[in-house]
């Protein structure tokens, strides 16, 4: 992805917005992009829940999109003073906590419904975090309701010779996802 390019079009986008920043730095992950933008009015760019962010993320993309001719939208993660990387921290610690309930209990656990970024958080986290390879994860669900279920994958092996799928169990607590955004 064009580092330049990203920087010059946010530039452009925030300043035409009059939200005031102080540098932008572009960095590459596992298959993203990652835009950080520092800000001492952060809370300007985030908005409430995110949803000023959201929107210049998708602003970004949309252009992005456009001026590079691309047939589908970059990936990109748009965040602001680190906003965007303790949401995904709590996503993670969450499901690290209801792994613990799902060995405890030998059942698996819904997390909340969650967009499909953080949905994707979770998978990767649970697949690569070596603490945490007796489980599985799966999406269930549709649209705003889609959730991740956590499980032993010793369970999964029995539902495949079952052929039979569960409800999930839910875990009533306060898990402090309440308005994750993305």
């Amino acid at each position: 992805m064009n580092e330049q390019l990203i920087k010059d079009i946010l530039d452009n986008l925030l300043k035409s917005l009059g939200l005031s920043f102080t540098g932008i730095k572009v960095s590459e992950g596992d298959g993203f992009t990652r835009v950080d933008i520092e800000s001492a009015a952060a809370s300007q760019i985030i908005g409430w829940h995110g949803e000023t962010l959201n929107s210049i993320q998708h602003l970004l993309k949309a252009i992005i999109r456009t001026q590079e001719n691309l047939d589908r939208s970059p990936f990109l993660v748009l965040d602001a003073d680190g906003y965007r990387q303790d949401q995904e921290k709590k996503v993670c610690a969450s499901a690290e906590h209801k792994a613990d309930f799902v060995r405890r209990t030998n059942s698996r656990v819904a997390l909340p419904p969650m967009n499909p970024y953080f949905r994707r958080i979770v998978h990767l986290h649970v697949a690569n975090t070596p603490e945490l390879q007796d489980l599985t994860t799966v999406s269930t669900g549709e649209g705003d309701y889609r959730q991740i279920v956590l499980r032993l994958k010793e369970e999964k092996a029995a539902e495949d010779k079952d052929g039979g799928e569960l409800s999930p169990v839910i875990e009533e607590e306060n898990d402090g996802l309440d308005n994750l955004d993305v």
